[in-house]
């Protein structure tokens, strides 16, 4: 097995394992966000086997710089992580990426590492960070909050609380950023639908790190909402999207 850091320069060639069709907009989009984000510490590596083959990646940042809502003075934060084929995985794959980015922080003396872990879409659930001795320190909504440190005296990471940011949103609103490279597909599909049923959808794109950290929800880079409600916090489809509608706005099926 061997660790690919991708960097501005390989891209291209390496891609960024969640999406590899380099002509798409996500990955251009998200190219263009990485290479502003690399300047901040951000780190993306691909975990192949002897073959050349990819079998897993990690995210991650120093959690100052993280595009989530979270508060960590002098952690490394993983922004994402994950291993593609069912076959490999509990093969201890997804503890090699996490101990490159223990390795990182610690060589940077940071006090740990944190996570947002769940058991719904696009973030991994607690059970692998568990076997490597992160420990639960909250819980929000559908989202808990985990650290590992090698400091007993370090101040321990919390969340920002969404839920104060979400009133201030009237109307029909989404935001979104280009740190998930499935976001511009969603956006693209949502506004289709929206203008099928006459619904004035305001987009907004989230461009900093402190723009994401005052998101109105826990996953920070997708928000879908209305009149100050969440209705919803990563990629849609349309037919899903179309359903929160229908149940919205009261039509019948």
């Amino acid at each position: 097995m061997k660790i690919v850091e991708v960097t501005p320069e390989n891209a291209i060639n390496e891609t960024f394992f969640c999406i590899k069709d380099t002509k798409r907009q996500g990955f251009k989009d998200k190219l263009k966000w990485f290479k502003r984000s690399y300047k901040e510490g951000l780190k993306i590596k691909i975990l192949k086997n002897d073959e050349d083959k990819m079998i897993g990646f990690i995210e991650y940042v120093p959690a100052l710089k993280a595009w989530r809502p979270i508060n960590a003075d002098n952690y490394m934060f993983i922004h994402c992580t994950y291993i593609y084929a069912k076959k490999e995985r509990n093969k201890g794959y997804g503890s090699i990426l996490i101990e490159d980015a223990e390795k990182e922080a610690k060589a940077k003396e940071m006090d740990g590492l944190c996570v947002m872990t769940s058991t719904g879409g696009w973030l991994a659930n607690k059970t692998l960070f568990g076997k490597n001795g992160f420990e639960q320190i909250e819980i929000k909504d559908r989202f808990e909050l985990l650290s590992k440190t090698w400091n007993s005296n370090a101040k321990k990471p919390k969340f920002y609380n969404w839920t104060n940011q979400q009133k201030k949103y009237k109307g029909w609103h989404l935001l979104y950023a280009d740190q998930c490279p499935w976001n511009e597909k969603s956006v693209a599909a949502i506004l289709n639908v929206a203008m099928d049923y006459n619904v004035d959808l305001k987009v907004s794109k989230i461009n900093t790190v402190n723009e994401a950290k005052m998101a109105p929800s826990g996953f920070g880079v997708f928000n879908l909402l209305r009149d100050g409600k969440l209705l919803d916090d990563h990629y849609l489809s349309a037919t899903r999207f179309r359903a929160i509608l229908k149940k919205e706005l009261n039509i019948a099926k």
